[in-house]
């Protein structure tokens, strides 16, 4: 499943590539579509992580789409959590009689998934769904399912495509594996 990179990211595996992170996220679009039915949606970006996600997603549905985004933070500059999550920066817009879909990078402890969830559920939007482009179910303590997945993951610290460590390799077009002769 992974292969090298190049020599400018020695050290780094790829776990996905580009074109396989495409196709599935033009799948995950298509199914967004189908199941809107020609509603409209918001879509909200946790930052920094989804952005990328985010972009493509929204040119792969093809329903009328808005875009809005939250910050959060329960990592810090490490690769565990802390436990705690806190809204850094809240919704722009209404959301109360909306289709929402909240899209994440990695679904993972789901600690910030059920935050948001409970929040943006306060607001009664006309339904909620969660796109996570990786989920992490091992690592779940939170008992909550994004409703799209792009990949399922078994507990790896992966980097690239949005993601990154202490907010390096964000920039990178695949999925990345860090091995343990990455010069940090």
């Amino acid at each position: 499943m992974t292969t090298a990179v190049s020599p400018a990211h020695r050290g780094l595996e790829i776990l996905y590539t580009r074109r396989q992170i495409a196709d599935r996220v033009a799948e995950i679009g298509a199914e967004v579509t189908r199941d809107l039915n020609g509603e409209q949606l918001i879509l909200v970006g946790v930052l920094k992580g989804a952005a990328l996600f985010l972009a493509d997603l929204a040119r792969a549905i093809t329903v009328d789409t808005t875009f809005d985004f939250v910050a959060v933070s329960s990592y810090g500059k490490g690769q565990n959590t802390s436990g705690a999550v806190k809204l850094i920066k809240d919704l722009d817009h209404p959301i109360e009689g909306k289709n929402v879909l909240i899209v994440e990078d990695i679904l993972d402890t789901g600690l910030t998934l059920s935050y948001l969830r409970k929040i943006f559920l306060q607001h009664r939007p006309k339904s909620l769904r969660i796109a996570a482009l990786l989920d992490k179910p091992s690592r779940r303590i939170e008992k909550i399912e994004a409703d799209y997945v792009g990949f399922r993951i078994p507990n790896l610290f992966v980097i690239g495509y949005g993601m990154d460590y202490a907010e390096r390799y964000r920039n990178l077009p695949d999925i990345c594996l860090m091995t343990s002769d990455h010069p940090e």
